[in-house]
C-alpha cells in the first residue's frame, strides 16, 4: 500500500497518505529561528568574502551580473555545495531534520546537493524534477528537505508544485527561453502539462517541505524589494546505485556539471556526474556509505 514512506510513529496516517498521493509534505515550524539566524549570518559573511569555505560555488543573479554590479547579498542568487562550510552544513545534521528523514529513507544516509538560495529576479526556476540532476536510482530512496528562511508566498517566488507528478517518469529538461536569460543549470521540463493545477506553497520561517525527486516543481520571480531565502539539501540512501547517464536525457546536465567542476575547482579528475557527486557526498546518518 505504501510506496514512498516507511512505517513510523511520527507521521500521522493522514500525513503519510498525503505524501504518498502528492509527493510532498510540509512540516510547520521545524527549524528554529536561532538556527536560521546563524545560517543568515554565514551567508552574509560569504557574500562579503569574510568566509571562504572550500568547494563552495557562489552564483550571481544572471540579470544583475550582466549589469556589472558588485557581488553582494543583493546580487548573489545561490551558494551551492556547502559541504565544507561547517556552519551551513549544520543544516544537514539538525536533529529536527533527522527526526523526519527516516520517515522516507532507511540509514545509512548521505547528503547531496547542498545549497542556500536567495536572490531576486532570476531566482525563479522553471518547473523541473530534481532527479534530472542525479545519477542515483532508485528515485524512491531520495528526498529533498527545503526550509524557508523567511515568509514565502507568490509575491516573492514561493515554491510551486504539481501534486502527484512524483508518479511520472523522468522527463527531458533543457533551458527555457526566458527574457533576460536564466541562471546556469536552471533546466526545466519542456513538455509538462500546462493545464495541471499548481499548488503554491505559502510557508513561514522554519517551515520545511520534504518532497520526492520526481515531483515537478519550480519557483516564481521575486517581485518584492526583499529576499526569498531558503536552505535545502537532498538526502540519499546509501542503498542507491549509480547509473551511466550517457545516451539519456541527463547527458546535457552531466556535461555542464563536468565543465563547471573544471572551471570552479580546476577538477580535471571529474569526468562525469558520478565523480563530481561522489566527491561531495557526506555521510549524515549510519555507519557506511556506497555513495
Amino acid at each position: 500500500q505504501f510506496q514512498y514512506t516507511l512505517d513510523n510513529n511520527v507521521l500521522s496516517p493522514e500525513q503519510r497518505k498525503f505524501y504518498e498521493e502528492n509527493g510532498f509534505l510540509v512540516i510547520k515550524n521545524l527549524v528554529s529561528d536561532a538556527d536560521i539566524q546563524r545560517f543568515r549570518v554565514e551567508f552574509e559573511k560569504i557574500c562579503k568574502k569574510e568566509s571562504k569555505p572550500a568547494g563552495l560555488v557562489v552564483m550571481r543573479d544572471m540579470s544583475l551580473a550582466k549589469s556589472g554590479c558588485i557581488p553582494n547579498e543583493k546580487t548573489i542568487v545561490k551558494v551551492q555545495n556547502f559541504h565544507d562550510d561547517k556552519e551551513l552544513f549544520r543544516y544537514c545534521t539538525l536533529p529536527e531534520l533527522h527526526s523526519q528523514v527516516p520517515l522516507f529513507l532507511s540509514p545509512p544516509i548521505v547528503s547531496q546537493h547542498h545549497r542556500l538560495i536567495s536572490g531576486k529576479k532570476t531566482s525563479r526556476h522553471p518547473m523541473h524534477q530534481d532527479l534530472h540532476y542525479f545519477p542515483f536510482r532508485p528515485s524512491n530512496l531520495i528526498v529533498c528537505a527545503w526550509t524557508a528562511m523567511e515568509h514565502t508566498d507568490r509575491n516573492n517566488g514561493c515554491l510551486a508544485v504539481l501534486p502527484g507528478t512524483h508518479k511520472l517518469p523522468l522527463k527531458p529538461h533543457d533551458y527555457p527561453q526566458w527574457e533576460g536569460g536564466v541562471n546556469t543549470m536552471y533546466h526545466g521540463i519542456q513538455d509538462h502539462d500546462q493545464d495541471r493545477a499548481r499548488v503554491h506553497l505559502v510557508m513561514e520561517k522554519g517551515d520545511t517541505v520534504f518532497f520526492h525527486p520526481l515531483l515537478i516543481h519550480g519557483s516564481g520571480r521575486n517581485r518584492t524589494q526583499g529576499f526569498r531565502k531558503v536552505i535545502c539539501c537532498h538526502f540519499v540512501s546509501a542503498d542507491c546505485h549509480y547509473i551511466d547517464v550517457k545516451g539519456t536525457s541527463q547527458e546535457n546536465i552531466e556535461k555542464e556539471v563536468v565543465e563547471t567542476a573544471r572551471k570552479f575547482y580546476g577538477d580535471a579528475n571529474s569526468t562525469d556526474l558520478k565523480d563530481f557527486l561522489m566527491s561531495r557526498a557526506k555521510l549524515v546518518k549510519g555507519e557506511r556509505t556506497n555513495l
